[in-house]
């Protein structure tokens, strides 16, 4: 069905995550990003983003609130950001991101959902380099000729442009991101935005063939999902 359509299924994949790890993933990034620099989301386009992403997967602005007023309010509490890149089960190759108050803890957590699913960790760089990272839009009820038109009349390039039944997936560079999306908003305000990401994208995509890889590989993707640290998991499999 093409890569448009590989890139939906992740995104709708999350909102289909528990409640509770949810609302304390969006917690963490909010924290820290209204902590990094202004709390307004007006001021602070990272946090604005962030609140955006947060509402459309229903977290509730009580969560929201507590978020930024933790930060306001000084806690000295810190996350590290980090990014984790393995084998799993098979030709799989994945990138674990996450957000961590001890990183010793998350690093021995992360590599025993490798270990148990006959996976390893690799070391930094032994991955990242089959993927590229991009900012990802898919404008659903439009025409590609209207999404040239915004790209035309803002000067954007992006790297590829998609288009099947949900309408035009964008595919641009990760330091684009406001740019490309500034001129979606600006153009077509009222339009909600099916896809609005930085994501890994593997440059090929592999499949499991042995029925016992494909049971170890989905068993590693929830493991990994229930740990509270982390954030994203991208992977290379054709699911």
């Amino acid at each position: 069905m093409g890569r448009a359509f590989e890139v939906r299924k992740v995104a709708m994949g999350k909102t289909a995550a528990a409640k509770s790890k949810v609302y304390a993933k969006y917690g963490k990034e909010i924290y820290m990003a209204a902590k990094a620099g202004s709390p307004d989301p007006d001021t602070n386009q990272t946090l604005k983003r962030i609140i955006e992403k947060a509402k459309k997967e229903q977290v509730t602005s009580d969560v929201i609130k507590r978020a930024i007023d933790k930060a306001k309010g000084g806690s000295d509490e810190t996350y590290t950001s980090i990014r984790y890149e393995g084998f799993g089960p098979g030709s799989s190759m994945i990138i674990v991101e996450c957000l961590s108050d001890n990183v010793n803890r998350t690093i021995a957590e992360v590599r025993n959902c490798f270990t148990k699913t006959g996976g390893k960790l690799g070391i930094s760089g032994s991955v990242v380099h089959q993927f590229n990272h991009n900012s990802v839009f898919t404008l659903p009820g439009v025409t590609e000729d209207e999404v040239l038109e915004i790209l035309v009349n803002n000067d954007l390039d992006v790297s590829d442009i998609e288009t099947d039944e949900a309408g035009v997936t964008l595919y641009g560079a990760d330091n684009d991101y406001n740019l490309i999306r500034t001129a979606i908003s600006d153009t077509m305000p009222e339009l909600e935005l099916d896809t609005d990401e930085i994501m890994w994208l593997p440059i090929m995509e592999t499949t499991l063939d042995l029925e016992e890889d494909r049971e170890m590989f989905e068993r590693l993707l929830s493991m990994l999902d229930e740990l509270d640290d982390v954030q994203e998991v991208y992977h290379n499999v054709a699911l």
